[in-house]
């Protein structure tokens, strides 16, 4: 016997039932995106080694996908470099693609590339699939899809504002409870100042990052592994363990940045700002200034966001922040930038747990014909047409079998309504309409078939 196909760890196929759910969520983070004023792009699947290498800090980098060279690609490294299996070098010479392990840095390059074609600020979407070689596991995967939003040529912190009242409308439509934590990169270096670490402000962020995931103790751990000091670490444990309101946490370091951090201060003013701007918005999230969200990509340089949900256990759904020095490295200094990602796989799972699919994202086929034969079958046509002109989803049986078959294929694809059309209602220029959840049946003309089918 043959050995069953399958995919690759980490990815997922998915069957008609759940795209419907899936096209349901790209469908209203897109509306919401709209009313925003933001337009959508794409970006291939694979870059340029060069673009994405270096740009995810040490960790990221490891989880990229590399696509090897076409064409005889080991013919320009010698026996001893293979031989040497060195994995690092030898990816450098035989791979010069690999596959996009976000939105963001695409996006960045994007800016870069059509510079001068783009009206700024540019507010842009994008929906697409990305890669990690990561370590598969509940609610993380290797091929995922991301809805990212962002904005590029503007310092005005109006835009996080504004993409947190999108992250808001967003859960509010799908009815998921959420929690938005917020940080700021300026207060973490601040605190990497005050206990005279901060040239290991990464190391730090990295480390505490982790810190729900792992507990203190091995955060603890993990920065004597990266060499800060017995008094660094002692000094940042009330810090990062830091109870109390939004407000009071900010007092608390308020008091120890003044002296000693500027950057510190800074942030705390960015953090105040956003945080007293939507207090005064009709807001229906929970907000949380989150000490120790530092999110492991390096090239957050301001605001951190990050979403949780309230009533399932899964990481984080939507994460973000300010990256002002993102396309500087593609050689445009100067220029900034904020963003976040939804993660729809991720969503996807928590709208499935908590049953939140409206009741319309459970068919595709809102009303299917019955095939009584090739007379029938011609005459329905053209009345099918003006259905789906009138926008609703209509198919008809393509053979005429038994009636128990073609009415057991629409209950399998949970299609509410039949429609009967032989002899007798052709004569009548009438539908037999049948509720399948009901098991109601009656006549209609053509007319009130589309008229009242479209309130249905």
């Amino acid at each position: 016997m043959k050995q069953k196909p399958s995919i690759p760890q980490g990815t997922r196929d998915f069957s008609p039932e759940q795209m419907v759910k899936r096209n349901y969520i790209f469908r209203t983070v897109s509306e919401v995106f709209r009313l925003h004023g933001f337009q959508q792009i794409e970006t291939p699947a694979m870059e340029n080694l060069s673009t994405l290498m270096g740009k995810y800090g040490e960790e990221g980098d490891k989880l990229l996908f590399k696509i090897l060279n076409s064409g005889d690609f080991l013919s320009k490294v010698s026996d001893e470099e293979l031989l040497a299996r060195n994995t690092a070098q030898l990816a450098s010479r035989l791979c010069e693609k690999g596959l996009r392990y976000d939105l963001t840095v695409p996006f960045a390059r994007f800016v870069v590339q059509y510079f001068n074609d783009i009206t700024f600020p540019f507010k842009r979407f994008q929906i697409q699939p990305v890669w990690r070689a990561d370590r598969p596991q509940k609610g993380r995967y290797r091929e995922f899809y991301q809805c990212d939003v962002d904005i590029v040529g503007s310092d005005s912190l109006l835009n996080e504002v504004e993409l947190i009242q999108i992250i808001d409308e967003v859960f509010r439509r799908f009815g998921i409870r959420i929690c938005i934590k917020l940080n700021n990169r300026k207060i973490l270096s601040g605190i990497a100042e005050i206990i005279g670490e901060a040239d290991k402000i990464v190391d730090i962020t990295v480390a505490i990052d982790k810190l729900d995931k792992i507990g203190l103790e091995k955060v603890n751990e993990e920065l004597r592994q990266k060499g800060l000091t017995e008094t660094a670490i002692s000094q940042l444990q009330p810090v990062i363990t830091l109870n109390g309101t939004n407000r009071e946490k900010m007092e608390v370091l308020s008091e120890l940045f003044k002296s000693d951090s500027q950057t510190g201060l800074k942030g705390i003013e960015e953090l105040t700002y956003i945080i007293e701007s939507i207090e005064n918005l009709p807001m229906t999230s929970s907000i949380e200034f989150d000490l120790t969200l530092a999110r492991g990509l390096s090239y957050y340089t301001g605001a951190i966001i990050e979403v949780k949900a309230l009533d399932v256990e899964i990481g984080s759904i939507v994460g973000g922040g300010r990256y002002d020095n993102l396309t500087g490295v593609f050689g445009m200094d100067g220029l900034s930038g904020v963003g976040i990602s939804f993660g729809a796989d991720r969503i996807f799972d928590v709208l499935n747990q908590l049953d939140l699919y409206p009741a319309e994202t459970q068919q595709s086929t809102q009303l299917m014909f019955v095939n009584f034969g090739p007379r029938e079958a011609l005459y329905v046509l053209a009345h099918i047409n003006k259905l789906r002109q009138a926008g609703i989803n209509v198919e008809l049986y393509p053979e005429p079998v038994k009636m128990k078959k073609q009415l057991s294929y629409a209950d399998a694809k949970k299609i509410q309504y039949v429609a009967l059309v032989g002899e007798t209602e052709i004569a009548e220029n009438a539908v037999q309409l049948k509720d399948m959840t009901k098991g109601e049946q009656l006549k209609v003309s053509w007319e009130e078939l589309v008229r009242n089918f479209t309130h249905i």
